[in-house]
């Protein structure tokens, strides 16, 4: 199995067409983020396309290629605070509130989940996407974070946890 340093190594050596797959293994994870965080589907995968572009061009700047989903989680959060900003300075009163709500109804199933992950740590986060949105094992996260492995599944163990009362806790709002 090729891995995304291979990827890396290749579109940083004249094959740009190979950034594509590191585009197809990252795009679910990555767009999930997004979405917690800019609470709009579509502006997230607006956002993810960004993320993809700016990555791309700055690609020779990645220091650790092992550590390149991380790298590129940290990118996408620039993009999405940009997109916040730039959101709020042109938004108007009353129909900008309607189109929000309207927008809102648009996001994925996985809404609540990918909200609630949005708000976790970034240590917690990051070993959550990386185990259920990238599906790497514990031992690949290990290796990727540069932890022990019985370190990432306490890591684990406790994002759950977080996970669970978040979820409960956006349950309860919406009862009342």
């Amino acid at each position: 199995m090729k891995t995304d340093k291979y990827y890396i190594e290749r579109s940083l050596d004249g094959h740009p067409d190979d950034f594509r797959h590191l585009v197809a293994n990252h795009q679910w994870p990555v767009t999930a983020y997004l979405a917690g965080k800019l609470n709009n589907k579509a502006d997230a995968e607006e956002a993810a396309q960004e993320t993809f572009v700016r990555a791309y061009f700055a690609l020779e700047t990645l220091k650790k290629p092992d550590s390149f989903q991380s790298w590129l989680i940290g990118i996408a959060d620039r993009v999405a605070k940009e997109q916040m900003r730039a959101k709020n300075r042109f938004q108007q009163l009353p129909d900008s509130q309607l189109q929000d709500q309207s927008e809102m109804q648009d996001c994925s199933e996985d809404y609540e989940m990918e909200q609630a992950i949005a708000q976790l740590p970034d240590g917690y986060r990051e070993v959550i996407l990386l185990r259920f949105y990238a599906g790497r094992s514990c031992k690949e996260i290990a290796h990727i974070l540069n932890m022990r492995i019985g370190t990432v599944t306490k890591t684990l163990s406790r994002a759950y946890t977080q996970l669970r009362k978040l979820l409960n806790k956006q349950k309860k709002s919406e009862v009342q």
